[in-house]
């Protein structure tokens, strides 16, 4: 049965995941929103679109990454103890003083033991798994030429046995370069092992300048690594996820396009980037938010952009591809685009603040950066009362959302602390008494007397796991017993054993069934604040068990049985495990 126990690999152009016996089951080219090039992962025909490397009689599969590194070996064995091995990544290291990040899938396959058969089967979909593109040869090559995009096989293994799916015997290392309808100059078997040790020798070093904590180790290092993938390099935009409608949960509906940036994950992902070092990832996604922001009409701003800066997402259904577990729909775009989310104003703000602070960037804040931003925060006084979206997006419903009011704010007091920095009095004074004002009509509508807690709406009675957050982004003091017993409101409402639901009450959808994963990981930044440090650390635990075997994770969680559902890999989960694990580490030097 299909399931989410899948492998990444990318390079920050392209990206593929993979199942345990090496088939490329899901792949965008020629970049991480474009047509799914293998959708096996949406399918369910017969005739699936993917990319497999079958062994004849196989029993049995070890697959893992190299060390610190995004390259993935498969190791594949029959009933007779023949075995091969199957090596897959896409290239990316320096070269030429920039990095070389070709659009490209590297496939290498050599034999282990004794006399392993083969078969190549690869079947790639164009126009979203509802045609197979046009087929032409070369001496070396395959082109697949669909409209838009022709995609080239370069290789050294036979193309009569590809092309028809033939069975052989593995006595050599083949190689396949699967990438940009371009002439490769050397010999596969030689591009191939170059790109290898490249490719390895880059992401080794990337892991050596990481800031890791003492303690948990192997699991920061590959959310690092995940991150990194998922960033589009060519604009710094970070994907939500590299896949679209994998559902929240079992024939839910809620089936959404996640290959996207979603301005909600800016603050999180920074503060995730900046704790690791990543500095030029960092530089490069502030770079993104930075030009979104400026090119917004009046200083509005929508939810969720297109990886190269586009605002329209245009969301259709796509009626070619049946769904995961044909639990469909399958949804191109997100008419998310559209929606009104007041949050998003101190998400870009909270995220841009660190241009001014963080003395390693290349580019520093300044005060023409500082007037730009400033049309942003004058968008959150006029709206942070106003009713939207919410955080979560919901379709059907608006009201006054708690955590948007509180971002609102978080705006303009960041603003303040900005204007304070750059030396300019007045627009600090100006910045902070906006912040002082809005924090008075938030503390008198968000707070529920009754219960003697904060409120997921204005003068509403649900709880939501935003408000875990409040000290978090500084509305709330840790010590404050107003965070204190929001918490505790969060923990009787909306904990299911290990994990945190966003919401329960009813929504567009009906009663949400699953998880959301990003809001456990809330729960435990939430209990270290409080000084609840040995259950934080305890339950962090528990929620490291569960990632997949390779220690990814997707965006929801049934509470039940533990299995992971929701798009994949979610960026969202990744970040907040790398913040909760650094948060709770002991320090190094308290480790010896």
């Amino acid at each position: 049965m299909t399931n989410l126990d899948l492998a990444l690999i990318g390079n920050g152009t392209v990206g593929a995941l993979l199942d345990e016996r090496a088939s490329i089951v899901w792949a965008c080219f020629p970049r991480f929103d474009g047509d799914p090039l293998f959708c096996a992962l949406l399918g369910g025909s017969d005739d699936r679109h993917e990319f497999a490397v079958e062994l004849a009689d196989c029993v049995r599969a070890e697959q893992q990454y190299l060390e610190n590194t995004a390259i993935l070996v498969t190791r594949l064995f029959d009933r007779s103890g023949n075995a091969m091995e199957v090596c897959d990544f896409a290239p990316r290291f320096r070269q030429y003083g920039r990095i070389f990040r070709p659009t490209m899938l590297v496939r290498r396959i050599s034999r282990l033991q004794g006399s392993p058969r083969i078969t190549l089967r690869l079947r790639p979909a164009c126009a979203n798994g509802a045609s197979i593109p046009e087929v032409t040869c070369g001496s070396n090559h395959i082109r697949f030429v669909a409209p838009g995009i022709t995609v080239r096989l370069t290789t050294d293994a036979s193309l009569t046995a590809i092309l028809q799916q033939t069975p052989f015997f593995l006595e050599r290392t083949v190689t396949l370069l699967l990438g940009a309808d371009e002439t490769v100059t050397d010999a596969p078997a030689e591009v191939g092992h170059h790109f290898l040790e490249e490719t390895a020798g880059y992401w080794r070093e990337w892991v050596r300048f990481l800031a890791i904590p003492f303690e948990w180790q192997d699991a920061v290092i590959r959310a690092a690594i995940t991150l990194q993938m998922n960033t589009f390099d060519d604009t710094g935009a970070i994907i939500a996820a590299m896949t679209t409608s994998i559902p929240e949960a079992a024939h839910s509906g809620r089936n959404w396009d996640y290959r996207y940036c979603w301005l909600r994950d800016a603050y999180f992902v920074v503060n995730a980037l900046n704790r690791l070092g990543t500095t030029q990832t960092m530089e490069g996604y502030l770079t993104y938010i930075i030009n979104v922001a400026a090119n917004s009409p009046g200083g509005a701003l929508q939810p969720v952009y297109g990886i190269d800066g586009r605002p329209e997402l245009v969301e259709q259904v796509v009626a070619s591809l049946p769904g995961y577990r044909g639990m469909g729909p399958v949804r191109i775009g997100n008419q998310a685009y559209r929606q009104v989310q007041h949050d998003v104003y101190g998400s870009a703000i909270l995220a841009a603040t660190h241009v001014f602070f963080d003395q390693r960037l290349t580019r520093r804040g300044d005060r023409t950066l500082f007037h730009r931003l400033e049309s942003l925060g004058e968008q959150a006084i006029r709206c942070y009362d106003q009713p939207d979206a919410g955080l979560w997006e919901l379709r059907g419903s608006a009201r006054v959302h708690t955590f948007s009011a509180v971002m609102c704010w978080a705006a303009c007091d960041r603003l303040g602390r900005i204007a304070a920095r750059l030396g300019l009095a007045g627009k600090a004074d100006y910045w902070s008494g906006h912040a002082k004002s809005l924090r008075n009509v938030i503390e008198q509508r968000a707070w529920d007397r009754r219960r003697g807690t904060f409120v997921s709406t204005f003068e509403g009675k649900a709880m939501d796991a935003s408000l875990l957050l409040l000290a978090e982004v500084g509305f709330l003091a840790a010590d404050d017993p107003r965070f204190a017993a929001t918490v505790v409101a969060i923990e009787k409402d909306l904990r299911r054993g290990d994990y945190v639901f966003r919401y329960v009450e009813e929504d567009d959808f009906g009663e949400p069934q699953n998880a959301f994963v990003v809001c456990s990981f809330w729960y435990v930044n939430a209990l270290a604040a409080l000084g609840r440090r040995d259950e934080a650390r305890t339950l962090f635990e528990r929620l490291l068990m569960l990632r997949n075997r390779h220690g990814l994770l997707a965006e929801h969680v049934d509470p039940a049985s533990g299995e992971q559902w929701g798009n994949f890999p979610q960026t969202y989960s990744m970040v907040g495990m790398i913040n909760a694990a650094i948060r709770l580490s002991i320090r190094w030097d308290q480790a010896f």
